[in-house]
């Protein structure tokens, strides 16, 4: 479960404090699968950033799974960013890794051990089982993000955040990777948040949640 009890985030421009986020309070049910929907600048990536330990809100709680996020010191963040999975609009892959050691890098950097037959299974239901061997720059933007989204599943998080993860992609592999990634999420009972621009996908989720400087709004 994700809760945010009267958060808000605040920059300083100068001598004016503007609200990125305001006052927003929010509760996400375990498993439950959200958009975030709004114009440019409207704070969806703030509240994402928020979610994943990389900002400290100015006000208010964040609480995920129990862990009231927004009161840990550094090194528990850290903590928690381990065991969340993140899918950016960029990719953000090695080039110089293979696939399946950019799938497995971060678990095995956080010093656990992924079986071949494990990424094997992964990559097969992703449809990218003949690439674990390339390197990224031999695969197609929706195959990136592809493996991708199997970086972020594989230590089996309870909570995946997904930053405009088809923003590269044309309209069928946008249709794709959101199928792709909306099943796996069910299947594990993962929560899953997804910033989009696009209205079209954003109706698939059970909960659309539209933001405007920093509010919710119908």
């Amino acid at each position: 479960m994700i809760q945010l009890n009267q958060v808000t985030f605040s920059r300083t421009d100068g001598s004016t404090q503007r609200r990125i986020i305001d006052d927003l309070s929010i509760t996400i049910g375990d498993g439950q699968q959200v958009a975030l929907v709004g114009d440019s600048g409207s704070g969806k990536t703030t509240l994402l950033n928020l979610l994943a330990g990389l900002l400290v809100p100015t006000q208010g709680e964040i609480i995920v799974n129990d862990n009231l996020i927004s009161h840990f010191n550094d090194n528990r963040l850290a903590l928690y960013r381990r065991t969340i999975g993140v899918i950016f609009q960029h990719y953000q892959l090695l080039e110089s890794l293979t696939v399946a050691d950019n799938i497995s890098f971060q678990v095995r950097l956080n010093g656990f051990i992924v079986e071949r037959s494990q990424l094997d299974s992964l990559a097969l239901r992703l449809g990218i089982v003949d690439k674990l061997d390339v390197l990224p720059n031999q695969l197609s933007g929706g195959e990136q993000q592809r493996v991708g989204i199997a970086r972020a599943i594989i230590n089996r998080p309870k909570v995946i955040l997904a930053d405009e993860p088809t923003g590269n992609l044309d309209s069928e592999r946008s249709q794709e990777v959101v199928d792709l990634l909306q099943m796996l999420c069910s299947e594990s009972n993962i929560n899953l948040v997804m910033v989009t621009h696009s209205q079209r996908l954003a109706k698939q989720f059970q909960t659309q949640l539209r933001l405007k400087n920093g509010k919710l709004y119908d």
